[in-house]
């Protein structure tokens, strides 16, 4: 398994260490396998790029939804580690990894906890059916009236349950059999109240733990994700070993150099292409009584490749820029709304990383038509990771023109969503004197309808179709990315956008300054190149990003 610079390689899962930089949107999105909010609120994270849906339960069945948790560390792991799935979008500023095993964690916490709510059912609701069914159908009809806009429902719900119990203790007094069956019955009333306040213990235990990882992941402790499951101690453990091996596959892909291009989408990861710079001029000879020295577009590349690596030196000690990360990148087409991607494949790539004379090839001879095409890109990981800059630069030659483009992609932060901390539960209600003022009154933490709520999905967690048939499920956008997929713009945060925006400029002329040096080096008339980078350069300054992959056409 590949491990980064940041991590630990302890027993097989990358944990990452306290106090690791550069976390923060990793940890946002690691934080939603803890949630205990609604599963909708999933929906105000959607994007530009991709929109995420929540697939209905049945109607009958809303005592067996899930939460928000429940439903991003299921649907997570599902997707991400799945046997045969589908190819993943990298998540550039982020580590996809970490995020799956927070799920993975945060699966394991709720498992202990439904195994010991199942014991609760069994011996408290099984073997008492019939009162259970009673007043399983008395929290469904509650929970479907408080849930109405009306201000009485509330106080109409209270009073059914009120009601109900009142009946309950009618029954209990003037029982209608005698003998065995009378006993039964009144057990059958008592046990699943018992069963009750024994599963509220249990999930104020687990809700309190899962809060806990919820805040510190927030705050920065970096609070380790515990998959045990993920370490074969012995040769027989399949599963483990299979777990592992999805994992180790996923740091894999996260490392491809393989990328999408989805039309006005922009490069799925990178997001979408802000602006576009090109200089494109004939090449002429510098001495005419001699020919063009033959060269390349890989021969601009590299020495472009080589420039780059410069930009963090600079003549004054100002900061400046931090080391970017400069790679090789095969761009390949897509649909805006393809929802599958598939990754190139065949014995120019390994281990999904495509070959370097592969990369040569695809830069030299892969300039016009359909396939694949070859980007060189300096990258920039921002803000805690908040933050993605990208500049893309690819070189072509039709004919007797040679192109240079430069392009800048921006990807902002994760939706605020994901960054909010876990607050106390309180709600405002109107004094009982002073009806003009109200009082804020503090709410449990796992109030009794979410008791009955997961109490009643337990015994079914263990088969997740027949759950997710009757509660829903969580569906989540594809091609699926975690870092892209609840990216926000960065152009309403102020210092982001001059970021993204500053950075464009020096790696214009560094790539205009290399190319020039590698044409006069092979005999070619740089005049034309020198006036038209000059001419770029002031353009280059205009601090206004576009959309510039819309056409107005």
């Amino acid at each position: 398994m590949t491990v980064d610079s940041g991590y630990a390689d302890i027993f097989g899962p990358q944990v990452p260490r306290t106090g690791d930089e550069g976390q923060t949107a990793t940890f946002a999105l690691a934080s939603a396998a803890y949630r205990d909010n609604e599963v909708e609120e999933i929906l105000k994270a959607n994007s530009e790029w991709h929109e995420s849906t929540v697939k209905p339960g049945q109607k009958w069945a809303r005592i067996f939804r899930p939460n928000l948790g429940e439903a991003f560390s299921r649907a997570v792991v599902d997707r991400m580690l799945g046997a045969g799935r589908a190819p993943l979008i990298q998540s550039f500023g982020a580590e996809p990894q970490v995020v799956v095993e927070h799920c993975l964690a945060a699966n394991r916490i709720r498992r202990e906890r439904d195994n010991l709510l199942t014991i609760v059912m069994v011996l408290c609701g099984l073997l008492f059916l019939p009162g259970l069914l009673v007043w399983l159908l008395v929290f469904t009809l509650r929970t479907t009236i408080a849930r109405r806009e009306d201000r009485r429902a509330s106080t109409l719900a209270t009073t059914l349950l009120v009601a109900v119990g009142a009946l309950a203790v009618i029954f209990l007094i003037r029982m209608p059999f005698t003998g065995f069956w009378a006993w039964y019955a009144r057990a059958a009333v008592v046990m699943p109240v018992i069963g009750w306040f024994w599963a509220k213990l249990i999930c104020e235990r687990t809700a309190k733990d899962l809060r806990e990882r919820w805040d510190s992941l927030l705050a920065g402790s970096s609070v380790g994700a515990k998959v045990p499951e993920a370490v074969p101690s012995n040769p027989g453990e399949t599963a483990a070993e299979q777990l592992r091996q999805a994992l180790a596959r996923l740091s894999a892909e996260q490392q491809s150099n393989s990328v999408f291009y989805a039309g006005p989408k922009g490069i799925l990861g990178m997001g979408t292409r802000w602006g576009s710079w090109q200089l494109a001029e004939d090449l002429a000879r510098a001495d005419p009584d001699r020919e063009i020295h033959p060269f390349r577009s890989w021969d601009v590349i590299r020495s472009i490749h080589d420039q780059l690596r410069m930009l963090e030196r600079g003549p004054l000690n100002t900061g400046g820029f931090p080391k970017p990360s400069i790679r090789h990148w095969i761009v390949t087409p897509i649909g805006e709304n393809a929802k599958e991607v598939s990754r190139p494949e065949g014995t120019d790539v390994e281990a999904y990383q495509v070959k370097s004379h592969a990369i040569q090839d695809i830069c030299n001879k892969q300039q016009f038509g359909s396939g694949d095409r070859h980007y060189l890109g300096v990258q920039w990981t921002l803000w805690d990771g908040q933050l993605v800059i990208t500049m893309l630069i690819t070189v072509t030659v039709l004919y007797e023109t040679l192109r240079i483009e430069v392009t800048g992609h921006a990807l902002g932060p994760v939706h605020p969503l994901f960054t909010t901390k876990p607050a106390a539960k309180e709600k405002s209600v109107q004094k009982s004197l002073k009806r003009w003022e109200t009082r804020t009154v503090k709410l449990p933490l796992v109030d009794a309808d979410e008791v009955v709520r997961l109490a009643a999905r337990a015994p079914l967690t263990w088969y997740p179709p027949l759950l997710n048939w009757l509660g829903g499920s969580l569906a989540l956008p594809e091609p699926f990315g975690l870092r892209h997929a609840w990216a926000a713009k960065p152009w309403r945060h102020r210092f982001m956008a001059d970021d993204a925006l500053r950075a464009a400029t020096p790696v214009l002329r560094v790539v205009h300054s290399a190319a020039i040096r590698v044409l006069q080096e092979n005999g070619v008339d740089t005049e034309k190149f020198g006036t038209r980078s000059a001419f770029l350069s002031t353009a280059v300054q205009d601090p206004t990003p576009r959309k510039a992959d819309l056409y107005d056409a």
